[in-house]
């Protein structure tokens, strides 16, 4: 799977920095970053699908791997490990959900 980091998007979602995901059909799909955060020694990335323009919010969260390769190019990678993802996502809702929560 390759990832593209886009910055000059003219969509209503400018707020927003977008990545699209080339899926394993080779269709594309937009995805509104939510957060980069770290855990354990790694950083990962928030994806929410972006539909319409705006992002999906019926949409599951995606988390990946993040990996800057230099000042346009990042990699994503899967979280094979079902415990491991697990633990990504409590952290992920630990910094992101209850943040939003006490606002």
């Amino acid at each position: 799977m390759s990832h593209e980091h886009e910055h000059d998007h003219e969509h209503e979602h400018e707020a927003f920095d977008v990545i699209t995901l080339t899926l394993e059909d080779d269709s594309e799909m937009d995805c509104a970053v939510i957060g980069i955060f770290p855990f354990e020694e790694k950083q990962y990335v928030a994806l929410m699908p972006i539909a319409d323009g705006e992002i999906d919010e019926d949409a599951s969260v995606l988390l990946y791997e993040y990996n800057e390769v230099d000042d346009v190019d990042i990699e994503l990678g899967f979280i094979e490990d079902e415990d491991y993802f697990n633990k990504v996502a409590e952290e992920f809702e630990r910094l992101f959900v209850e943040e939003n929560i006490e606002e």
